[in-house]
């Protein structure tokens, strides 16, 4: 199969080109094609020559995702299920905020992490995206907003979809380096944030970049008895290592980290959770986020059921009066497979019946 064109940074565009005797301001010229004008076939690009769109043919596509299905919420999020061309599925997900148009996007098809929770990991991983495939998303998303006709763009990006980020780390940084390219689709390093289920080495090896992208990381509990039960993350990276990398992180960067809390029922969402992470992030008050969740279920982990709200604002409160900031996620999608990968799993499992 060709590599999608969207794989190169325009460092490696410009490189690849060059090293096949064309002139460097031929990088630009498709680069403006492929990112601004956004156009769908190489034979588009009409100020290109033509033995740089042969070059470009002959090796790479526009495109390797294919829209499968397409479930429309009425609060305007849209949740997309995309085909690559392998005949894997992905999910991606648009978002409508009042700061602008958020796509959640995803970096692995299926998910070696194992929360107990979370409906991406119901199918195990069996390949990382490239970053063609990841900027892809963005692409098909931009696509479905363009055929609108209303001028609107995606302004922001959260790498919160299916897999874990940091365990496909050159692809993800590669696409980083794609959409924030100010000559491209130009979105704002701090319009971007990555979420890690916790890989301390990789959290330490992204504070190394000095980029100015927003970091999450899915924390769930505040002890390490609790976090390995619902995550077997923590059993590799338990809570102290995963904390000293945090520490690093702060220290090298200065930009407040994101700590996600999912609140489940009777599990993690006691006032004295609240106590022992107030405690936890104490000395990290100052650059730390804490965003609580609400559950939501999914048929496979039955065990699992939303916080009351009651519970909820006890847990809110609890935090606000030991002075860490912190604030309950605005749900979008609930009346569609608001969990992430509970639209990809239904539609394999559709697929299997049929068969």
């Amino acid at each position: 199969m060709k590599k999608s064109i969207y794989s190169l940074t325009k460092d490696q565009l410009t490189e690849w080109l060059l090293e096949r005797g064309q002139k460097k301001f031929r990088a630009e010229q498709v680069w403006n094609w492929l990112y601004v004008k956004r156009v769908q076939s190489f034979e588009e690009m009409n100020n290109v020559n033509k033995e740089c769109l042969q070059l470009l043919s002959e090796h790479f596509v526009m495109q390797t995702l294919k829209e499968s299905v397409k479930q429309e919420s009425a609060d305007g999020t849209i949740k997309f299920l995309f085909q690559l061309e392998d005949g894997n599925l992905i999910e991606t997900v648009l978002m409508r905020f009042h700061y602008g148009l958020s796509v959640c996007v995803t970096t692995q098809v299926g998910c070696n992490i194992g929360c107990s929770f979370c409906a991406s990991g119901l199918l195990k991983k069996s390949r990382d995206l490239d970053g063609g495939e990841i900027v892809g998303q963005i692409m098909k998303v931009q696509e479905h907003l363009d055929a609108q006709g209303k001028g609107e763009r995606v302004s922001h990006i959260v790498v919160m979809g299916i897999g874990e980020p940091f365990d496909n780390y050159t692809n993800l940084m590669n696409f980083l380096h794609v959409v924030n390219d100010q000559k491209g689709l130009s979105i704002g390093a701090r319009h971007i944030t990555v979420s890690t289920s916790g890989l301390a080495k990789k959290i330490r090896e992204f504070a190394d970049e000095q980029t100015q992208v927003n970091l999450a990381v899915s924390l769930h509990a505040p002890n390490d008895e609790l976090r390995s039960n619902i995550m077997i993350i923590n059993k590799a990276f338990p809570i102290e290592k995963l904390m000293d990398s945090v520490d690093y992180y702060l220290e090298k960067t200065n930009r407040r980290i994101t700590f996600e809390y999912i609140l489940l029922r009777d599990v993690n969402d006691h006032v004295e959770e609240a106590k022992q992470l107030a405690d936890l992030l104490e000395n990290k008050r100052h650059l730390s986020y804490v965003n609580l969740i609400p559950y939501n279920p999914v048929d496979e982990h039955g065990q699992y059921q939303r916080s009351t709200p009651e519970a909820i604002d006890a847990f809110f409160q609890t935090l606000k009066k030991r002075g860490i900031n912190c604030g309950v996620r605005t749900e979008q999608g609930t009346d569609i497979d608001a969990a992430c990968g509970q639209l990809r799993s239904k539609q394999i499992k559709k697929e299997k019946v049929a068969n």
